[in-house]
């Protein structure tokens, strides 16, 4: 329970936050450079999701290729 309150207090970022955040953003790169490196953040972002997809669906497979495996040695354990 006091790990929860931990993270919680860490990412309480309300409104204000945001705003000043986003503020400072456009403080340190300018307005022109923005859509730039929102393009680069989202491109980042959906690589990201690519190899969590991947990772996934290779995870998946191994234990597709288990299971007929552990039903094969059940079958022949009880000839």
């Amino acid at each position: 329970m006091d790990n929860y309150r931990v993270i919680n207090a860490f990412f309480n970022v309300g409104t204000p936050e945001i705003l000043i955040i986003v503020l400072i953003v456009l403080l340190l790169f300018g307005a022109k450079r923005l859509p730039e490196l929102a393009k680069g953040l989202g491109q980042g972002i959906r690589e990201f999701k690519g190899a969590i997809d991947g990772a996934k669906k290779d995870i998946e497979g191994s234990n597709e290729n288990e299971k007929p495996e552990s039903k094969e040695n059940s079958s022949s354990e009880n000839k």
